[in-house]
């Protein structure tokens, strides 16, 4: 105790901690926006592949990819269980069919994700898929009945105002995708919905994310199997000139496991912030990423094309702002709901945000 004690109060054991825990914190987050970043602009790339148009295709053999890294992240956590901490999972029909609603929703999140970032790219992908937070607003009065203040709906507004100018700047430039918007309001609901479902299917795989994660990949698949027979895009895959090209699976598979490793940065963040510090640096982060997306395609955006952003932006962290205040006011709510809300639906797909 007396060690305990001297060791406390020296100064340099105390500055050698705060600097380890600062690096610790630092690498993090750098880690998350590699892995969230890097993602989405693979996802990009891999639909934006213009001889083959098949982006259910893609979503499933990530699915695949996600399952199968689930089943060797199992076997690797039995030989080493001090380096890798994996459940064990072993597939129950009774588990999948209590997952299905939820796996229903998830393939809608996932597939309209993708095709939002089909068909309007990276630079306008923040404010394409925006609108999540105001669909939580409205699905969790409408099956909920759960309220929301004045404050959190000033802060919707102003999301719904960055979107909006957003529509607008990009048909001022000749760039918009009506497409594009479509599945983005469509993929923006499905996000929420997936939230609401989440947390009603969690006592189904004990409340483990990652069981979560299996059962949700396994159904997907399968479901996504007629999906893509009757959309004619079996054949399209048949005919793709580079199906016997090592390169192009390699990507494919490099998405897959990039879909797979955001869950785990994104739970790693929260663990070493907090829920409020991850929406944070999740903002900042998509902030970054529509910067890189336009310098990358050396485009030339108006001002109020960047205001659009900076309300979109704005309004989400103050919702979250908001929202944690009203939390830690009431006792009443689980203070893990926010980063369930944040953490499911745009973190754990596939493609993620």
């Amino acid at each position: 105790m007396a060690l305990a004690g001297s060791d406390a109060s020296d100064p340099d054991v105390s500055e050698e901690t705060f600097l380890l825990r600062a690096v610790r914190i630092a690498a993090v987050v750098v880690l998350y926006w590699f892995v969230s970043i890097t993602m989405v602009f693979l996802n990009s790339y891999l639909l934006d592949n213009r001889d083959l148009d098949a982006p259910l295709f893609v979503t499933f053999f990530q699915c695949a990819v996600t399952v199968g890294l689930c089943w060797v992240m199992q076997l690797l956590s039995g030989m080493c269980p001090r380096l890798i901490d994996f459940p064990a999972v072993r597939f129950d029909v009774k588990t999948s069919r209590e997952v299905l609603p939820l796996s229903v929703v998830f393939i809608g999140m996932i597939t309209f994700n993708n095709l939002c970032l089909k068909y309007v790219g990276v630079a306008f992908y923040t404010v394409g898929r925006s609108l999540s937070t105001v669909f939580n607003v409205l699905l969790s009065y409408g099956i909920l009945r759960q309220t929301t203040s004045l404050r959190a709906l000033m802060c919707c507004g102003v999301i719904l105002g960055g979107f909006w100018l957003g529509v607008d700047q990009e048909g001022t430039a000749g760039s918009l995708s009506w497409s594009g918007v479509f599945f983005g309001v469509l993929a923006s609901a499905c996000v929420s919905l997936n939230a609401i479902y989440t947390k009603k299917v969690m006592p189904a795989v004990d409340g483990n994310i990652w069981k979560l994660s299996y059962y949700n990949n396994i159904n997907a698949c399968v479901l996504f199997l007629p999906l893509i027979l009757v959309f004619g895009e079996l054949g399209r895959v048949a005919a793709f000139s580079r199906l016997t090209d090592l390169g192009f699976w390699g990507m494919m598979t490099l998405g897959g496991l990039f879909g797979f490793a955001i869950g785990y940065v994104t739970g790693l963040q929260i663990k070493y912030t907090s829920p409020l510090t991850h929406n944070v640096s999740g903002t900042a982060k998509a902030c970054a990423q529509t910067v890189i997306a336009v310098v990358y395609n050396s485009s030339s955006k108006s001002l109020l094309w960047w205001t659009s952003n900076m309300m979109v932006l704005g309004g989400s962290s103050a919702y979250t702002w908001v929202k944690s205040l009203e939390m830690q006011r009431s006792p009443s709510n689980d203070p893990q709901d926010l980063a369930k809300e944040k953490l499911l639906p745009g973190e754990k797909g596939s493609l993620g945000v």
